[in-house]
């Protein structure tokens, strides 16, 4: 199912047709989404969307190009570019219904998402009878 929600393997971005043609953006293209808190690579996916908005869904494993590090996640996790705030005091919803970004056509090496390649780790446990 992971594979039909992605476009490029990476996590759907909606956003308005004129806003796409202003930036040379088509749907299928990778694009990068950045501010002053981080960078994620997306799928663009041209759509009826209200001008100068994008929506990010919250489905992407996070994959950072350098793990440890503040770095371009390859998948598109959108809390990468969000605070982790909640948006106010009363209500749980968090600040990531609105952040101000910058987009543009990624113009770097697209690189496989290696998030669901990685090392597995094995925990194992010994019961001992008591």
């Amino acid at each position: 199912i992971r594979n039909y929600a992605e476009v490029c393997a990476r996590e759907p971005m909606l956003i308005n047709l004129n806003d796409a043609k202003a930036k040379g953006i088509a749907t299928g293209d990778v694009v990068r989404v950045f501010n002053d808190m981080g960078e994620i690579l997306v799928g663009a996916l041209v759509a009826i969307i209200p001008k100068h908005v994008i929506a990010i869904c919250e489905g992407a494993w996070y994959d950072p190009e350098v793990l440890g590090e503040k770095s371009l996640c390859e998948h598109g996790c959108v809390n990468v570019p969000t605070r982790n705030k909640d948006i106010s005091d009363t209500t749980q919803s968090n600040c990531g219904h609105g952040v101000l970004a910058n987009l543009e056509k990624f113009k770097g090496e697209i690189k496989l998402v290696a998030t669901f390649s990685k090392q597995k780790f094995a925990i194992f446990v010994e019961f001992i009878e008591i």
